[in-house]
């Protein structure tokens, strides 16, 4: 079966998740989250894409990132990747597959999913039982985002910058949004469509890309269902 071909657009918001290959840990020491972290900002200085939301899991991660171009994406997760993986096989001394396959990957629409993505990201420790509350977990945008804490990796968007007048105000704004959970229908559509690399929006926004792209997508609606489920998925 051929592969399902990316859709990466400039200036439109694409949600990124990479897992470790059969579920394995990828991160192991807090030097590993840093280096990680370094290789990530000189990818995105580099290929000049831009990031609003990350998560670094111990097996996975998700990243909310805005290209300049259709490539920036891909040319990031692919040097991110090479270097990454060789540090981890000269670390621990190792050889083999550390990433499971191709990263995942779901352009958002920006206007009704931009923020839900930054809450479903940066919730994943908590849904993961690993804290009680996102501004615990250390290696996420929460403290940039919800707390006013300068985090150099970050770019605000502008749909983030719209929620007040001030860092402060935007902060705070922000914070509040996390009062409330997800609810089930969100989080399966953002599950569904990273998971099968299909847009993330509603008819307008699928619209707008096929015309784009002169061709056809797929899309996941709200509350679409995960055909059987999507196991292990935070």
């Amino acid at each position: 079966m051929p592969r399902k071909p990316r859709m990466y657009l400039p200036d439109v918001p694409a949600h990124i998740v990479q897992r470790g290959n059969n579920r394995d840990p990828t991160l192991f020491a807090e030097d590993d989250y840093r280096f990680y972290l370094n290789c990530l900002s000189q990818a995105l200085k580099r290929y000049k894409v831009r990031l609003h939301a990350y998560v670094l899991m111990t097996n996975h991660v998700h990243l909310l990132l805005t290209p300049n171009s259709t490539d920036g994406i891909s040319k990031v997760m692919s040097l991110l990747g090479q270097q990454y993986v060789m540090y981890i096989n000269h670390t621990y001394r190792r050889s083999g597959t550390l990433w499971e396959g191709r990263h995942k990957a779901s352009i958002v629409d920006a206007q009704d999913y931009l923020l839900t993505c930054y809450r479903y990201i940066e919730l994943n420790p908590v849904r993961a039982g690993m804290v009680r509350n996102p501004e615990d977990y250390l290696w996420s945008s929460y403290g940039h985002n919800a707390c006013h804490r300068t985090d150099p990796l970050i770019e605000d968007h502008e749909i983030y910058l719209g929620l007040g007048g001030t860092p402060d105000e935007c902060s705070r704004y922000y914070r509040a949004m996390f009062e409330n959970k997800l609810n089930n229908k969100d989080l399966e559509a953002i599950r569904y469509s990273s998971h099968c690399n299909y847009l993330l929006g509603n008819d307008r926004f699928k619209d707008k890309i096929e015309r784009t792209l002169n061709r056809k997508v797929g899309y996941a609606k709200r509350g679409r269902p995960l055909r059987g489920g999507v196991n292990g998925q935070n």
